[in-house]
């Protein structure tokens, strides 16, 4: 898509599940990419894949976004990577447990909260600087309908998207005098390891959320961000919901369209 060709992408949460898949998605538009991460090897690989197949630029950045002090130095002594981003793709998120407040693990609670929202916070901080005073950008932030609806045991998980839904649309009216966008893109069940983290590797039980039903896939998800960001530049994509046919609500799910 020519309107992204040569524009530089930054996506946390790079090394799996959707943002692998945008990045892959933004490589096919020849986007120059920075991805950011926890795990160097599947960065590294899916770096020279991508290399090697597109001909583009890519920079890979180890970091965690829950670590503020340590990702905000990695920035400011790689500025000049970082200052000509032009579309944010924050996407690191996860859940961990699935269980009532009343038995909920304080650890679970403190890395959802510190990712999913702290995080999110922390890389908007560094980089929306940059597009305020280059009046040019566009800011995606993957929510979830969690961010929309509350499910039982999901209490916490949906907070920090409930969270993200509202930070998003802060941003974007504090940004509405500038040529800087915001949008938010919520989906429903898709298929990533996003289930066996949250069960921490039990496949049984992450295999029941998907059990009867045809999920969405990341490249779906990526597809939408990629519609998202290639519009003109007045269209903005403020809200997306993406869900699977088989899902009408967040617990109102066909589980025999297969």
């Amino acid at each position: 898509m020519s309107i992204l060709k040569g524009k530089n992408v930054l996506i946390t949460g790079a090394t799996s599940g959707i943002g692998k898949s945008a990045a892959v998605k933004f490589a096919e538009c020849k986007s120059n990419l920075i991805l950011l991460g926890r795990r160097k090897d599947r960065l590294m690989e899916l770096s020279a894949q991508l290399i090697k197949e597109f001909e583009i630029n890519i920079e890979c950045i180890q970091a965690d976004v829950r670590d503020f002090k340590s990702l905000s130095g990695i920035i400011e002594y790689q500025s000049e990577l970082f200052k000509t981003t032009d579309i944010l793709v924050n996407n690191a998120g996860l859940a961990r447990g699935f269980s009532h407040i009343s038995a909920g693990d304080i650890a679970d609670w403190d890395e959802m909260i510190d990712t999913n929202l702290k995080g999110l916070l922390y890389v908007s901080r560094c980089i929306v600087p940059f597009m305020i005073k280059n009046n040019s950008g566009h800011v995606i932030n993957i929510g979830s309908i969690a961010g929309r609806e509350v499910y039982p045991n999901g209490n916490v998980y949906c907070a920090t998207k409930h969270a993200v839904d509202a930070v998003t649309k802060g941003l974007r009216m504090e940004l509405v005098n500038t040529d800087i966008k915001v949008t938010s893109i919520d989906p429903g069940l898709v298929e990533t390891e996003f289930s066996l983290v949250r069960f921490r590797g039990d496949t049984e039980k992450a295999g029941a959320a998907y059990k009867g039903m045809k999920p969405l896939t990341p490249d779906d998800v990526a597809e939408a961000i990629i519609f998202a960001a290639s519009r003109n530049d007045n269209f903005v994509v403020a809200e997306m919901v993406l869900l699977p046919k088989a899902q009408a609500g967040v617990l109102v799910i066909d589980r025999k369209n297969v």
